[in-house]
């Protein structure tokens, strides 16, 4: 029995100590332990104060942007078949209900040559259906179920890189996940507590960030109408007119001939980071993959003497000679300011958004209704506990400081599970404890209740204890698991604070069984060994 109970013993204090550390740390001092009281209890939106914001993806951008891909894909193929073409084109849909899907014409098709295309098409474009208008023209329309996959991977693409740049800002506990759907509506809840500056997050959350290195072909011209005189009216194949944003020392419009597959895109950038160049001006340095590195090697040695222009959302930021080959590794030059250049490499670093989006819902917290959650919970917690000790110690005597001990012992353990489990603590998650300490005194009831029944039918202290802890074993467990259940059904179909009280309660009843029985048992346990023959038990 002694062996018993020092095993007992042990398991409890190393839990304990597990805990304290989870909790609070190692503090030096009392500012150390506020600090790491408040690093390793999270708190929520509706705690802590922040910014809440509903966004819509628009995946229809995508969806064009996979079709002009197609299209340049299907351009080059049919060069190298040597197909003859007049025209391929994207047409959208009038429709609004079909917005966010395209189809390609493809026109002129020399009819002697159909059976190659359609070979073409069916060996190259399993994921586009193929239609045939007349004997020349024909219509690609993406597969249904190849539509769904793509939406789908585009709202995964869209949370992630959101993800990836609001991590940019050092935020520990932020919220980003799919909110809901309605028909082909896609829409995203981000949650940033203690974010002070919304409109800087909507900023960095919005910039789609598409970069590319491309070659310049011809310019600077003063107007897009000039480049295009320059060449006739008619641009040469494969490229296009992109404008420059103004820079030191140049006045006006600048426009460049460039071509439209770029040499390198922002998805081949490996690192990037802001910094100064000898003249202190802010640049952004870049790091490319290994496959991208030494595409830009080939490309540079290949083109020496030549211009490439970095493009950024369409606009050209820096346009620079090719002095020599360049491998995995280049600067960005041209940036007006600090912010533009840390923006930059934020951008580059957590990718191109795959589509734009757009705000449904803004919403701010003051922190002042933060604390308020917090004062009302606070108070309703310990208001709470300490109705329940003194019912405890009043009804059930000595046995009742038994029970209070394990109830504080419950909370500890809750509270540490959740700074563990990096578990956001929220206005429902503070719910989910006070309930839980509900269920801690029910189960301390029904082990009390049970101790007393077999005492009246003239039992011995020590099989009275016995015999009550094993005959409410069953039932405690029972209850427990099936409202565990319950919680897991409330986490896989809720969201956001159903979650929170979810995830607390289940925290909290797992604790429960622990404290309720074990704890609880090894104290009656040292009770019982300190006083061999006990005649009464006070309970």
């Amino acid at each position: 029995m002694a062996n018993n109970l020092k095993a007992r013993s042990l398991v409890i204090v190393v839990v304990i100590v597990a805990c304290i550390v989870g909790v609070i740390g190692f503090p030096k001092s009392v500012a150390d332990l506020q600090r790491n009281w408040q690093r390793n209890i999270r708190l929520g939106l509706d705690l802590k104060g922040g910014s809440h914001l509903v966004l819509q993806v628009q995946v229809q951008d995508a969806v064009k942007a996979n079709a002009d891909q197609a299209i340049e894909r299907l351009k080059d193929d049919l060069k190298k078949q040597n197909i003859t073409w007049a025209s391929i084109d994207r047409n959208d849909p009038q429709r609004p209900e079909d917005a966010d899907s395209v189809e390609i014409t493809i026109k002129g098709v020399v009819a002697t040559q159909s059976s190659a295309f359609r070979s073409l098409i069916n060996e190259r474009y399993s994921d586009w259906v193929l239609t045939a208008q007349n004997s020349t023209d024909y219509a690609l329309r993406m597969k249904p179920s190849e539509l769904v996959a793509l939406k789908r991977d585009t709202v995964e693409r869209e949370i992630q890189t959101i993800s990836n740049r609001i991590n940019q800002l050092g935020l520990t506990e932020p919220t980003v996940q799919q909110y809901g759907r309605a028909g082909d509506q896609f829409e995203v809840l981000v949650q940033l507590p203690g974010v002070d500056d919304p409109a800087r997050v909507k900023e960095l959350i919005g910039t789609t960030a598409v970069l590319e290195i491309t070659e310049v072909k011809d310019g600077p011209f003063a107007s897009r109408e000039a480049g295009l005189a320059q060449h006739g009216g008619v641009l040469p194949l494969n490229t296009k007119m992109v404008r420059a944003l103004p820079r030191g020392g140049t006045e006006g419009e600048q426009w460049y001939l460039v071509t439209k597959t770029p040499v390198i895109t922002g998805r081949e950038m490996r690192n990037a980071r802001a910094g100064q160049d000898e003249f202190r001006k802010w640049e952004t340095n870049f790091t490319l993959s290994q496959d991208g590195g030494k595409r830009f090697a080939r490309f540079t040695e290949a083109n020496i003497g030549n211009r490439l222009a970095v493009v950024l959302d369409n606009n050209i930021v820096s346009v620079a000679t090719i002095q020599s080959r360049i491998e995995d590794s280049g600067r960005i030059t041209g940036l007006g300011s600090e912010d533009e250049s840390v923006d930059l490499s934020r951008y580059l670093r957590s990718g191109s958004l795959p589509a734009g989006v757009t705000y449904l819902e803004e919403r701010s917290v003051g922190p002042s209704l933060g604390a308020d959650s917090i004062h009302e919970g606070f108070l309703a917690g310990i208001a709470g506990l300490l109705a329940v000790v003194i019912v405890m110690l009043v009804y059930y005597r000595r046995s009742g400081v038994n029970a209070v001990l394990a109830l504080i012992l419950n909370t500890v353990v809750l509270l540490a599970a959740i700074s563990y489990f990096k578990a956001v603590l929220t206005l429902p998650g503070i719910a989910g404890i006070i309930l839980t300490i509900g269920m801690a005194v029910d189960s301390n009831v029904l082990i009390f209740e049970r101790i007393r029944e077999e005492l009246r039918t003239g039992k011995s202290v020590v099989s009275a204890v016995d015999a009550g802890f094993g005959k409410a074993w069953w039932t405690i467990v029972d209850t427990h698991v099936t409202t565990i259940v319950s919680c897991a059904f409330l986490f896989l179909f809720g969201e956001g604070p159903v979650r929170g009280f979810a995830v607390t309660l289940t925290i909290g009843l797992a604790a429960n069984v622990f404290t309720a029985v074990f704890v609880s048992r090894t104290i009656f346990g040292y009770e019982l060994a300190g006083q061999r023959g006990m005649q009464e038990l006070s309970i």
